[in-house]
């Protein structure tokens, strides 16, 4: 919050040292001081600055595509060139089934999902470090940088996602148009998913460097965790209440779901009790990154 009060400026030729102040313009003078609160977030604050929000999104992006060989298409080859890879070794080598509908769009289906958690997440894990020029010379809300760095991975998401059409029609995968309606859903919860790690993460690498390091391990082995390659159905029943821990298993199983119409007949390709554990996960992973970029944000400028 800030506060605005007067100041006269003081005449420099008064003599004998007079305590006086001439009469001349005013000037304000604006004080900022810590929100209070538990996370100390001003939303409206936020909301007022919402150009710059946009405008970093938009920069990341031109910035993504400037001087590249192939453009955007790099957002459609990376989803197929997994999906076939997992559709050889995984679906046809080593077995793994849908549980369902077919194997290509069983995969491809998650892999726009966990693509734009994946990207999201990268981008604003190192956010801050990247605007570092920002955070020193200017002030604004700090969690415009890695909102705007998780926005970013939608460009990606909604390229890839006109090809899912066409694989749906050509393998005759009917969605159930009510189940439609739960895709934003879904998506919003990816995105919110990778802001909640991006939030802990991107404060870590402003103090420790070699946090953008640990990152890409971190996805590889989040990716393993998940059931991208591979049904839910996988886990046992009993154990898929911890399973539904990690938030992306309900993110990638129900977009899946709602793509696909429910054409599992598994009971863990529908929502259920482990989506609602990987919401709840979720949203404690986005307090608690909150809380904590908050704390942290007084010493972003000092130390980045």
């Amino acid at each position: 919050m800030s506060t605005v009060t007067d100041a006269r400026v003081a005449d420099p030729q008064l003599a004998d040292g007079q305590a006086a102040v001439a009469a001349g313009p005013r000037l304000p003078v604006i004080r900022l001081e810590a929100r209070k609160g538990w996370i100390g977030i001003n939303w409206q604050e936020f909301w007022r600055y919402r150009d710059l929000l946009w405008f970093l999104a938009s920069r990341d992006i031109k910035v993504r595509y400037k001087q590249t060989a192939l453009g955007i298409a790099w957002a459609v080859i990376q989803p197929i060139a997994e999906t076939l890879i997992f559709f050889f070794f995984f679906h046809k080598l080593g077995g793994i089934n849908s549980d369902g509908p077919n194997y290509v769009v069983f995969a491809f289906s998650a892999m726009l999902v966990w693509k734009l958690f994946e990207s999201a997440l990268t981008q604003a894990s190192n956010s801050l470090v990247a605007n570092q020029q920002l955070l020193t010379k200017v002030y604004f809300p700090r969690l415009i940088i890695p909102v705007s760095a998780v926005l970013t991975g939608l460009m990606d998401f909604f390229i890839s996602a006109v090809l899912l059409v066409p694989l749906m029609i050509w393998f005759g995968v009917v969605p159930d148009p009510l189940a439609l309606l739960a895709v934003p859903v879904f998506i919003a919860m990816a995105l919110l998913s990778a802001l909640a790690v991006g939030l802990w993460l991107s404060a870590l690498n402003v103090v420790y460097r070699d946090v953008r390091y640990i990152v890409p391990f971190l996805i590889r082995i989040w990716f393993f965790l998940t059931p991208v390659i591979y049904p839910a159905s996988k886990v046992p029943e009993q154990w898929r209440l911890v399973y539904g821990l990690n938030p992306m298993v309900g993110v990638v199983t129900g977009f899946r779901w709602a793509l696909l119409g429910g054409s599992g007949s598994n009971p863990s390709d529908h929502p259920g009790p482990m989506i609602w554990m990987s919401f709840i996960t979720m949203l404690v992973l986005l307090i608690g990154g909150l809380f904590y970029f908050r704390r942290m944000e007084k010493t972003f400028a000092d130390v980045v």
